[in-house]
Order: structure tokens, then C-alpha cells, then sequence
């Protein structure tokens, strides 16, 4: 595990990062940090580890000469635009799920925390089902303790996908499209969802922990072949091809960012903004669909979301409000 607290090996890697390309010696790394040449070595080594490439030279010393692709805390932290959410973060190579580790620490005073790991091993969906988290994805959760109404708990998901598909939109120029509830698609495929975990006391929002599961690198061949056979599973695509450079920091400050002025207008009370700005990126409203609950199946036509985030739909005369479901569009021949 990596958090913004490791202090000698930033240390290091801060001396490296400002000496605009030029050498530095051991010597002088010691001198600054007070530490031995062997510490010196042992840290350049796990900064190497980390992805960053460092070239050294006999009498000369050590200089960075590319950046790393990972997501480290410091990363992120580095130039990030918000007042609070993502100002501490962990990081893991490997992790159980992101949201049991947030729900672990969710009740410190912790708002805004970020846990983000490479792959997850128990990944967790909505509904209780299981999510995959390869390589190449990005698996975070987000700590929130919010002010906005407990009224609005089951909006939020559905906002937080818009807040990650106007960072997509803003980093990668792709055109992604929302899937109610709380889907992120491109091309008909799933690149990415929300999952909420709420704790609310005397009518209150105690914790609320975001999960965000993002198909940003992934071997699609491998994940479809591996879920083709999951309930309501309806494809799975991915954010950047495999021949493309990937460095998902830059999308991860942007989401945090949008997520940051999502609360906010949650906050004020304007969720009017929110359901405006999702029904124009939405593939749901405005499409015939079936909507798969517990148990049972309604179709129609999909009509708007209400303030709570429920879907409409029409359906002979008569419009019906469901706030959990699946949906399956209609082809109409």
C-alpha cells in the first residue's frame, strides 16, 4: 500500500523531479535527507518499481527521464483542482475491494479520502454481483461524508456517472453515453459503473462510499469471454486500444473534479441541473425498453428521471416509477 505520506521515498523522488533533468548525485540526496547511500539505493530501486524511469550514471548520480503510468497518490494529488475530495489517497497493487478497505476507514474523519488499486480480487457490483477488475482498469472508491439531503442518496449515482462521463468527454474527446441507472457506455458497451454504499442515521448521511469500476485499458476479448455468461451482461468495451498510451491519472483528477462540483450542486439543492444535464447524454430516456426488477419485467417507453433518480416509463396511458432495475432495449422491426 502507497499513500501521499510516504515521506522519505518522496523525498527522493521530489529531489529527482525538480532537478529539471539534471544529475543528482547520491552524495548530495544523502546530504539533504540524511541518509545512508544504501537507503538511497533501496529507494531508487522501489521508484523504479513504481514505473519511473531512471537512468544513472558512475560519478554522476541520477535523473528521471520518464514519469510512471501508475495512478500513485502523489500523482494524483499533483495540480488536483478540488478543495477536498482525492487530498488523501491509497493506493494497492492488489486489493480485496476497494470498498471494503473504504468501509474499514469510512468513519474517521475522511471525507473526500480516494482508495484506488490495480486490480481487484473481489470486486463488487451493484446488487451483490461481482466485478472484474483486470489490469489495465481503474478500480476506485471515494469516501464522502455529505451535506446534501438524504433524499438525494439514490440520485447520487446517477449524477457521479455524469460526473465521469464529462471527464471522459474532457481528457479522452470521446462521446460516452449514460445507461440509467448508473452506466457509462460507448458504442452500446459498458465502460464503466457506480456502486453506492450508504449509511444513514436519524435521517442522515453518516458515510456514503462511491465504488467506480472504469474499463480504461482492458483486454475486451478476455473480459467478455470471461462474463458472456453473467446476468444482464450486455457487452464490455474499453476507453483506450491496446496500441494507445495509457496514463489514467489525468482522467482520474478530472473525475474527482466534476465529482467534486456534482456534490456541491447536490448540496445547494439544484438537482434540476443534474437531470438536465444526464437526460442529454442518457441512451435510456426516449427509447422503448424493458426494465428487468426483482422478480418481474416491465416494458415502455422510457420517459425522464425523477428527482430521486427514478425512471419513468409510459406504458399504455399510464407511467410507472422504478428505482432499481436492468435495462434491455427494444428492437423495433
Amino acid at each position: 500500500m502507497y499513500s501521499n505520506d510516504d515521506s522519505i521515498l518522496l523525498c527522493v523522488l521530489k529531489l529527482l523531479k525538480s532537478s529539471n533533468s539534471r544529475y543528482v548525485s547520491g552524495q548530495e540526496i544523502c546530504n539533504k535527507l540524511k541518509i545512508s547511500r544504501t537507503a538511497v539505493w533501496k529507494h531508487i530501486k522501489k521508484i523504479r518499481l513504481l514505473g519511473y524511469k531512471i537512468e544513472s550514471k558512475q560519478n554522476l548520480g541520477y535523473r528521471i527521464t520518464r514519469s510512471t503510468a501508475l495512478p500513485l497518490p502523489w500523482e494524483i494529488t499533483s495540480n488536483l483542482k478540488t478543495k477536498q475530495i482525492g487530498k488523501t489517497v491509497y493506493y494497492f497493487d492488489t486489493i480485496d475491494s476497494t470498498q471494503n478497505f473504504a468501509s474499514k476507514i469510512s468513519n474517521q474523519n475522511n471525507s473526500g479520502t480516494v482508495i484506488i488499486s490495480q486490480r481487484q480480487t473481489s470486486g463488487k457490483g451493484r446488487l451483490g454481483r461481482k466485478w472484474a477488475s483486470p489490469a489495465g482498469g481503474i478500480w476506485l472508491s471515494v469516501i464522502l461524508h455529505p451535506k446534501f439531503d438524504v433524499s438525494y442518496a439514490t440520485l447520487f449515482p446517477i449524477a457521479s456517472s455524469l460526473a465521469l462521463c464529462m471527464a471522459i468527454e474532457k481528457i479522452l474527446n470521446l462521446k460516452p453515453e449514460l445507461k440509467w441507472p448508473n452506466d457509462v457506455t460507448i458504442n452500446g458497451k459498458k465502460v464503466a459503473g457506480m456502486l453506492v454504499d450508504i449509511s444513514i442515521e436519524s435521517n442522515h448521511i453518516e458515510n456514503l462510499i462511491l465504488g467506480v469500476g472504469i474499463n480504461y485499458k482492458v483486454d475486451t476479448k478476455k473480459l467478455n469471454s470471461s462474463l458472456k455468461n453473467s446476468e444482464h451482461f450486455y457487452g464490455a468495451g474499453s476507453l483506450l486500444k491496446k496500441s494507445q498510451e495509457a496514463n489514467p491519472t489525468k482522467l482520474i483528477q478530472s473525475f474527482l473534479y466534476e465529482l467534486e462540483q456534482i456534490c456541491n450542486i447536490l448540496d445547494n439543492g439544484n438537482v434540476d441541473a443534474i437531470i438536465k444535464k444526464w437526460t442529454s447524454k442518457s441512451s435510456t430516456i426516449g427509447k422503448k425498453i424493458t426494465v428487468d426488477t426483482a422478480g418481474s419485467k416491465m416494458s415502455g417507453k422510457a420517459v425522464r428521471i425523477d428527482k430521486d433518480g427514478a425512471l419513468v416509463i409510459s406504458k399504455n396511458g399510464s407511467e410507472h416509477r422504478l428505482l432499481v432495475g436492468d435495462v434491455n432495449y427494444l428492437r423495433i422491426r
